[in-house]
């Protein structure tokens, strides 16, 4: 899956944790639901946003929660999930960015997309997404036309853009695409005063999106030749963060204006996991669970052999790793791994082949775990003492 607001369990709490389980499996149940198994694919954390605006306005109404069957990805768990008009836009907006992102994918002949064959199938597949999304759209009363009309020109801008072109040029059919989304949620809650803000927060959050984007990609575009805006504008990096920073600022001033019933996890994502987004994008902060001091050996040290052990470290350490696990041996493990969950869900586990202790992808995080008690609680920012927002 991928997406900008990654949060870690840790910080959410166990309350928050399954509201935010239960909108992004409404996400993905929504997209089998309209669209088909292979449609699920599509589901990402960013799109789940729309689901989480949609019910923070409106509140906890009849219908808005069912009890979904058990899922490979839950552990074969059962779980409460969000479902109705949030989850439907949620879907949409979701299908008309990977189509987009597949064609962009094409576009740059990426890997495989090279080979025209499958350049072929993944068109045909980024067009029957783009028909769905425009189905679902319209469904809840969203013209996903904006969206497709700003990927579009997308395209057209890219090809005219040389250095000295200012950064938001390129960012804007991102943030106008954004804006309509995040505006549509207060729509489809009832609230209409909320539409200015939210598509000002919608609009900045684009921004974020495409800078981050574009951040991350930069080293891996330059070695592939791919087109990035921050090479092809000659932005450095300190104005990406002064562009990043001002934009993250706007959305807490643009959540403080709109109005929510329960805004606890949309102020969490948006407010506190953006903010880490950024700082995870630039490099500034390291994972918040590790010691600022350890007592041990640095990493990658190895202790000089100690007579009677083999291994090389001393008696009471770390024992010996097993003997790697071979082909068809690591496949079955690999199918247990993923069927129970523990590769998103465990703090840590065994790696299938390799064998070796590993983390799982919610145990690599950036947070500090003394400063989310305090942000589960607080409506606004001014009674959370450990951030700046």
């Amino acid at each position: 899956m991928f997406g900008i607001v990654r949060p870690c369990s840790h910080r959410l709490g166990e309350g928050l944790r399954a509201q935010w389980m239960a909108h992004l499996c409404g996400l993905c149940l929504a997209l089998r639901r309209d669209h088909g198994q292979f449609a699920r694919v599509v589901t990402n954390y960013d799109g789940l946003l729309i689901s989480v605006l949609t019910e923070a306005q409106a509140g906890p109404v009849e219908g808005s929660r069912r009890t979904a069957g058990p899922c490979a990805l839950r552990g074969m768990r059962t779980a409460s999930v969000a479902q109705g008009e949030g989850a439907r836009l949620a879907a949409a907006v979701s299908l008309v960015l990977a189509s987009a992102k597949v064609r962009d994918h094409v576009a740059d002949r990426d890997g495989l997309l090279a080979r025209r064959p499958v350049a072929l199938a993944a068109r045909r597949v980024a067009a029957s997404w783009g028909r769905a999304a425009a189905h679902s759209g319209a469904a809840v009363g969203f013209d996903t036309g904006v969206l497709v009309d700003a990927v579009d020109r997308q395209t057209g801008i890219e090809a005219l853009v040389g250095l000295g072109t200012p950064l938001l040029t390129v960012t804007e059919p991102t943030e106008t695409a954004t804006a309509a989304a995040f505006a549509h949620t207060a729509v489809l809650a009832g609230r209409p005063g909320n539409a200015e803000p939210l598509a000002e927060a919608g609009r900045l959050f684009g921004r974020l999106a495409h800078l981050l984007d574009a951040v991350e990609d930069q080293e891996a575009d330059a070695r592939s030749g791919a087109w990035n805006p921050l090479t092809a504008t000659g932005t450095p990096l300190t104005e990406a963060r002064r562009l990043a920073d001002d934009a993250l600022h706007g959305i807490r001033l643009a959540l403080r204006e709109a109005e929510f019933t329960d805004g606890k996890l949309v102020h969490l994502l948006l407010a506190h996991e953006l903010g880490r987004s950024v700082d995870r994008a630039f490099g500034d902060h390291a994972c918040g669970h590790a010691p600022e001091a350890s007592f041990g050996p640095p990493p990658g040290h190895r202790a000089p052999p100690v007579p009677g052990n083999p291994y090389g470290a001393p008696f009471g350490g770390e024992p010996p790793r097993p003997d790697k696990r071979g082909f068809w041996a690591g496949c079955a493990a690999a199918l247990g791994v993923c069927c129970t969950c523990k590769v998103c869900c465990a703090d840590e586990y065994e790696g299938p082949w390799s064998r070796k202790k590993r983390e799982g992808w919610c145990g690599n995080c950036d947070c500090d775990c003394s400063c989310c008690e305090a942000c589960q609680c607080c409506e606004c920012c001014e009674c959370c003492s450990c951030c700046d927002c």
